[in-house]
């Protein structure tokens, strides 16, 4: 059988940060972020060009080790077959190691990119299926959810297949992110949760999950309530203390704060009113972005945009 067809013009894609758990969706919850990373891929007629600007540019791969060409080089195995060659630019400006989704977004980038250059490659590998290798390379749903699909998302894994539902969050949520200038790797906060939890708290954290697609999408006033956590802040905090200092710093201001995804960066859910005071709370330890919510996830965009 012949190999896919490939498009001659470069085509561009952005994907968007993502927030994973907010609090007590453990696993399950993302929220897209309205900040971006940027990738150029054109079809070459051989080898493989990497070039990367911002975030992470003195220190990723320009090689095929890169998680995005790793993440391509999947996706062409499902839609075919390879490419003769590569040209890859990527615009950078998720920060890596900070909870904000880097590595979903890389991965979301490689296949959107790899599917947007092959002709008819949407058919081939539809959004199932995206969402499906998505998660196989990430290792879980939440974020790749949000970053593939905007908006709020609730992931799961049934019979190791991936599946997800996108929410709109309310208009008068307005996320502002404190991002710390150290990293905390994903693997180091996953080895300080502990096997087993009490029942008491596995309960508090599926009412306080329920509650919170109730309030980020139509009561965002009850989003105090709904992100607290019982099942993994705390066994993390010995990880991030400044992090954690500032989630409870924050709430005892009635602040609806969490730590995003794996930390460190602590995300605050407020509103127009409250945004731009926080801030304050920041200190010197952290910087501090008010975002919008990203309703869009991860696009193909005209290259002159």
């Amino acid at each position: 059988m012949a190999g896919p067809a490939f498009r001659a013009a470069a085509v561009r894609v952005r994907v968007p940060a993502s927030s994973a758990n907010l609090g007590p969706g453990f696993d399950a919850f993302g929220l897209a972020l309205g900040l971006y990373d940027d990738v150029v891929v054109r079809v070459a007629e051989s080898g493989l060009a990497v070039d990367i600007a911002g975030e992470g540019a003195e220190t990723l791969p320009r090689t095929e080790d890169h998680l995005l060409v790793r993440s391509m080089r999947a996706a062409f195995d499902r839609l075919g077959g390879q490419p003769r060659g590569l040209e890859v630019v990527c615009a950078n400006r998720i920060p890596h190691g900070r909870g904000l989704g880097s590595s979903s977004a890389a991965i979301c980038a490689g296949i959107i990119a790899a599917r947007a250059v092959t002709i008819g490659g949407p058919s081939v590998l539809d959004d199932d299926a995206t969402l499906a290798l998505a998660t196989e390379l990430e290792g879980h749903p939440d974020n790749v959810a949000a970053c593939l699909r905007g908006g709020f998302t609730i992931a799961w894994t049934d019979e190791e297949r991936a599946s997800a539902i996108r929410l709109d969050p309310s208009e008068q949520v307005v996320p502002v992110v404190f991002i710390p200038s150290t990293e905390v790797l994903t693997e180091t906060a996953r080895g300080l949760l502990p096997r087993t939890v009490p029942l008491a708290d596995a309960a508090a954290n599926a009412g306080r999950s329920a509650l919170l697609v109730e309030a980020l999408t139509r009561q965002p006033e009850l989003l105090l309530a709904a992100t607290e956590d019982r099942l993994h802040q705390d066994y993390r905090a010995a990880a991030m203390p400044d992090s954690a200092a500032l989630v409870a710093a924050l709430r005892a201001e009635g602040v609806p704060a969490v730590i995003s995804g794996a930390g460190p960066t602590v995300l605050a859910l407020s509103d127009e009113a409250g945004a731009d005071k926080l801030t304050e709370f920041g200190g010197s330890a952290f910087a501090v972005h008010r975002l919008q919510l990203d309703r869009a996830g991860a696009s193909v965009l005209p290259l002159g945009l």
